[in-house]
């Protein structure tokens, strides 16, 4: 924690003196007060934003969003005063400060990132955790924090309160609550996560926070809101009665007119640059074995609208035929049909799938609205009337060019999991996530997993 007050303040300085070299170099005394102050108030404002909180540090984009509210806030703060006092401020603090210094922290943090990690694998970790609650309810949680949270969260040991057998390697579990205490002082775990309802009640885990603050042991809760994420909840006490308010799925607005136009300008510019890569590609699948360059084939868009989507060709042309031969030994997930080898993809087929590079026609789908840059992988017919209740919100917006399935692992991923990250998607989609999410698409391609 002390590592990043100290690097974000170097960053500041850095930046804003920077900017303001003419003048401290003619030692205007007004203008070092002023660059001083600006910093300080950038500063201030990062901490009362809770950009350095632990909680955020290590995962999720919810840290990167923070630094950029501050970091605006603080421009807009300036440009304020820069209007109302001119000197000593100017507007150089800015443009040449507090914006690039606002990427600079992000860079920044994204470096402390890749070190946790790489410490991570190491066996260092943030929190050492205990996790207690029902079987399935701490199965379901470590799977996640081992997933997506290793350098953040290290579960140390389980408390299982229903008597049920739970087997979780590299975790003790015990089936006595009463054995809490010893195993956070025996683990020198300094946090304690509740997974989903206790057997005792709502009255227990006031209990166990009681219980905790003599030890200093964080006390951590899980929501049961599967898929829900912290933006659009709200807590709301009243008369002493903690109320959750969960804020509906955005779908409509100003964020969504956004989304569009990022895809719009997005896909005209890659069509520009790519045009050449794009016609080695065909010239390659068209030389490399007989039919038609561009694979079309129908699947289902936003509100289960069919539309025709584009792929370059990767296997031989009359694969669809020779599809009922091979069904037999279907390595896919759910409704879903996948081989590690199948026959049927050609040479350069197969180097395209590798890369994803024979996704690169449905940049067309994105300029013509059929799809996004991102969002749930768009589905087959004969997919759509496999779904289950829950999965059909799938369908609630377009079906994206890249998401959060094409990110974790794609082929490699179970149904159930490609379902539950297509969900979590639709109802916390944003524009800041849909950044974050194409960056790490393009990591993907470079360290392709789970592509074939």
């Amino acid at each position: 924690m002390r590592l990043i007050y100290v690097l974000d303040a170097l960053v500041i300085c850095s930046w804003l003196v920077g900017a303001s070299g003419a003048a401290i170099s003619n030692a205007k005394v007004a203008h070092l007060a002023a660059v001083a102050m600006v910093a300080l108030l950038w500063i201030a404002v990062l901490s009362l934003k809770g950009a350095r909180q632990s909680q955020i540090l290590g995962v999720g984009s919810d840290e990167y969003k923070r630094v950029l509210e501050a970091s605006l806030l603080t421009a807009g703060l300036v440009a304020i005063s820069v209007l109302a006092i001119g000197e000593p401020l100017r507007a150089e603090l800015v443009l040449l400060g507090v914006l690039p210094g606002m990427v600079t922290i992000c860079l920044e943090r994204w470096l402390l990132r890749r070190i946790l990690h790489f410490r991570a694998r190491r066996g260092a970790v943030l929190s050492r955790v205990v996790v207690v609650g029902a079987a399935n309810d701490i199965s379901y949680l470590v799977r996640q924090i081992r997933n997506k949270s290793a350098s953040v969260y290290e579960v140390v040991a389980a408390v299982e309160d229903t008597g049920t057998s739970l087997q979780l390697p590299g975790v003790f579990v015990s089936y006595n609550f009463d054995d809490l205490d010893s195993l956070i002082e025996a683990h020198g775990a300094d946090a304690v996560m509740v997974a989903g309802q206790l057997q005792a009640g709502s009255a227990a885990v006031q209990n166990l926070g009681w219980d905790l603050e003599a030890t200093g042991t964080e006390l951590i809760l899980a929501s049961s809101l599967t898929n829900v994420a912290g933006p659009r909840i709200k807590l709301r006490p009243v008369e002493g009665l903690p109320l959750i308010h969960v804020d509906p799925p955005s779908f409509t607005g100003t964020r969504w007119w956004i989304k569009r136009l990022i895809d719009v300008v997005l896909s005209t510019v890659a069509l520009v640059v790519l045009c050449p890569l794009l016609g080695v590609i065909a010239v390659a699948v068209y030389l490399d074995s007989p039919g038609p360059v561009i694979f079309a084939q129908r699947r289902v868009g936003k509100a289960g609208e069919g539309f025709v989507m584009y792929k370059f060709r990767t296997m031989v042309a009359d694969a669809e035929q020779r599809l009922d031969e091979l069904k037999n030994f279907n390595e896919g997930a759910g409704p879903l049909f996948k081989l590690h080898q199948d026959p049927r993809v050609t040479r350069v087929g197969t180097f395209l799938r590798k890369f994803s590079l024979d996704e690169l026609p449905q940049i067309f789908n994105v300029l013509r609205g059929d799809m996004s840059l991102v969002g749930p992988r768009p589905p087959l017919r004969n997919e759509v009337e496999a779904y289950e209740y829950r999965t059909f919100r799938r369908l609630l917006i377009r079906p994206g060019l890249t998401g959060l399935w094409q990110v974790n692992g794609r082929s490699d991923l179970s149904w159930e999991e490609s379902v539950r990250l297509d969900l979590y998607y639709v109802e916390n989609w944003s524009v800041l996530g849909d950044v974050i999410i194409m960056w790490h698409t393009f990591k993907a391609m470079v360290r392709p997993a789970g592509a074939y």
